[in-house]
């Protein structure tokens, strides 16, 4: 399916806007419509008392077009003036130099002037921007990213603040970062990472993302998802299975630590609108130390009221409690046990036909919720796009016409070795649907996201994320499978060549390649790291589909050599020669592929799980020198020394 919808935007996209047309834009205006100017001059100066991100917004796009920073002016060319209007909404109006800015509150000129920097070209390296008039305001009030920053990849500070302020110029207003035991707590610091969040970072984070009209949201679980607290022994008797996964309601020991976490984090980000408090995911309550509990009182009243002590802590904070919505739904006994306003998070991250059935269900029962579609980038080398926009674009659109909150769109790692930059396409598609008004089709935001995104109008930008994601889901030919499992796999094992016979090897790496070829050649003004994390994607993504042609031409080239055993100056020598030098090709792909990851990651992330991921790369590439090594005495002390060759299952030793 994404294939031909990506065809088809590139096909469009390699038209280009033409000189007149109304400019694209993500998020797209409700109306933007070009008026008769004098002059396209972008205005270059504004006043000292604007927005301090909004300028900082402004400068940056500028920057990455090779454009001075705005001019400070008493008489600056960018003006502002306050009317009524609903809350975010904004009009603009730019033409000859000058940008007029009408909003209600403060988040609207700011979005006013996340619109005027989209706007902002450069010709003749003077600043410009087409004339025309804007008026604008969200289809959803919130729009929050979660990251998961728990299994694996931890961002570094100045990559927080990156993705915040990126998030924001695409006009989100919410970040919600996911921990587990990532927060280093000042009364309970050993579960937590030794370069995990401090409480001073979390409060800085929350600071930097108020400058641009970001919520910093805490996400904290605080009921399953708990074992790398409870792996410790400090920890063990709160869990309701040995060592296990969830916070047992029958120890009180575990909600007082899950409420001591929730004060420390309230501590340092005092009214956040909300806090998420997880939950999800507790199938298990009632299987272990709980049984007796939930024998007396039933698994809905045990779970409600471990939710309602914690929402009980965090009222005081004025922030509203959000949590999972799988336990109310897998049991409806639960939802007239809840506080009346938390927020509920329904979470589908499948390419359903609908998900209505879902929004009803939570509707039904009076709470609130916000839409919580997947990038479904887990465990892969490059989100599968083929599932992730069209769950996106369903489940977003189906909460605009059941007025839903908002959104609250999710990033995960579960493997621990993907990276937050390959997430960008799938997480701005969200955010630009959540705020427009009508349906965003695929095909209009593939033509807006080159110059949206990387300030570049070349199509092949969009074409590189059609091509990867094709390539992705070619690789995925069977059914629940993943391409960081596929590239970690051993490419001889008989039943993984079976899983990849359909694969046609050639087309996902001439895809893979073109990408490669790309972004060798050709640099975006914006979004370089994100660029380069494309990059090292396509290598992966071309180094696991010639591990597997590797594995089909090795075993041809030693099947030759049996068949030609005894012949005299016949192949023999040379295919056995071959197939050693395969195993070399092979190692010198891992290990090359080592190093661009380890900056990749490097790019936005402290060190973390870099070792154990790098290590990876490392082994497979022993495997290879080893099958070389074994080749090399299949070759001599076989071949050579006895005219005989053993089945190259049983040179290399496999099973």
């Amino acid at each position: 399916m994404l294939r031909a919808i990506g065809t088809l935007a590139l096909a469009l996209v390699a038209t280009g806007t033409a000189l007149g047309q109304t400019p694209l834009l993500l998020p797209r205006p409700r109306s933007i419509v070009t008026i008769r100017c004098n002059s396209d001059r972008a205005p270059g100066s504004i006043a000292t008392s604007a927005d301090r991100g909004g300028i900082e917004i402004l400068d940056r796009r500028r920057a990455h077009l090779g454009l001075a920073p705005l001019r400070l002016s008493r008489e600056p060319a960018i003006r502002f003036r306050h009317a009524p209007m609903p809350a975010q909404a904004y009009r603009l109006t730019v033409a000859d130099g000058s940008a007029r800015i009408v909003a209600g509150d403060a988040a609207g000129a700011f979005y006013a002037m996340t619109t005027l920097a989209q706007l902002i070209g450069v010709r003749d390296k003077h600043a410009v921007a087409p004339c025309v008039r804007v008026v604008d305001a969200p289809a959803l009030q919130w729009r929050i990213l979660s990251d998961d920053v728990s299994r694996g990849p931890l961002p570094t500070m100045r990559y927080f603040r990156r993705r915040i302020r990126t998030i924001a110029a695409f006009k989100m207003n919410g970040y919600s970062p996911y921990m587990e035991n990532t927060f280093i707590s000042p009364t309970d610091p050993l579960p937590a990472p030794l370069d995990g969040i401090t409480p001073k970072q979390l409060g800085e984070l929350a600071r930097y993302a108020a400058r641009f009209h970001v919520a910093l949201i805490p996400e904290q679980q605080t009921f399953a998802h708990m074992h790398n607290t409870l792996k410790y022994e400090r920890y063990a008797a709160m869990a309701e299975l040995p060592h296990g996964f969830l916070l047992s309601p029958a120890n009180p020991a575990g909600l007082a630590y899950a409420e001591r976490l929730v004060r420390q984090e309230l501590a340092v980000v005092p009214h956040p609108p909300f806090f998420h408090i997880g939950s999800d995911e507790t199938a298990m309550l009632g299987d272990g130390q709980s049984a007796a509990l939930v024998k007396k009182l039933g698994k809905a009243r045990v779970y409600a009221d471990h939710i309602d002590a914690l929402a009980a802590t965090i009222a005081p904070s004025g922030a509203r409690t959000m949590l999972w919505d799988d336990g109310v739904e897998a049991d409806p006994a639960i939802a007239p046990l809840l506080p009346h306003d938390v927020v509920l998070i329904n979470w589908h991250y499948g390419n359903d036909r609908s998900f209505t059935k879902y929004i009803d269900l939570v509707a039904k029962d009076g709470f609130q919720q916000m839409v919580a579609p997947g990038a479904n980038n887990w465990s892969e080398i490059f989100p599968d796009l083929d599932t992730a926009i069209p769950n996106e674009r369903r489940f977003i659109d189906e909460g605009k016409a059941a007025r839903v909150l908002g959104l609250f769109q999710t990033v995960w790692h579960d493997d621990g070795e993907t990276l937050y930059a390959t997430t960008w396409y799938p997480v701005l598609y969200a955010a630009a649907d959540a705020w427009d008004a009508r349906d965003l089709s695929p095909r209009v935001f593939a033509r807006a996201f080159p110059h949206a995104f990387f300030g570049s109008d070349d199509p092949r930008y969009s074409r590189d994320i059609a091509d990867l994601a094709d390539a992705v889901h070619r690789l995925e030919a069977s059914p629940h499978e993943w391409t960081d499992r596929l590239f970690w796999s051993d490419p001889f094992r008989p039943e993984n060549q079976a899983a990849m016979k359909g694969v046609d090897l050639s087309a996902v790496r001439l895809e893979a390649e073109r990408v490669e070829q790309h972004l060798l050649t050709h640099t975006p003004p914006a979004h370089r790291g994100a660029a380069f994390a494309e990059f090292v994607a396509a290598r992966r993504i071309d180094v696991l589909a010639r591990a597997y042609q590797i594995a089909r031409e090795v075993r041809y080239y030693y099947r030759d050599a049996r068949a030609h055993l005894g012949e005299k100056n016949g192949p023999s020598f040379r295919d056995l020669l071959w197939c050693k030098y395969w195993f070399w090709e092979l190692r010198d792909w891992y290990e090359g592929l080592a190093p661009l990851y380890a900056r990749a990651w490097n790019n936005e992330s402290r060190p973390g799980h870099l070792a154990s991921n790098l290590e990876r790369y490392h082994m497979a590439a022993q495997r290879a020198i080893r099958r070389a090594d074994l080749m090399q005495r299949a070759t001599y002390n076989d071949f050579i020394a006895k005219g005989t060759l053993p089945p190259l299952d049983t040179v290399l030793h496999i099973p």
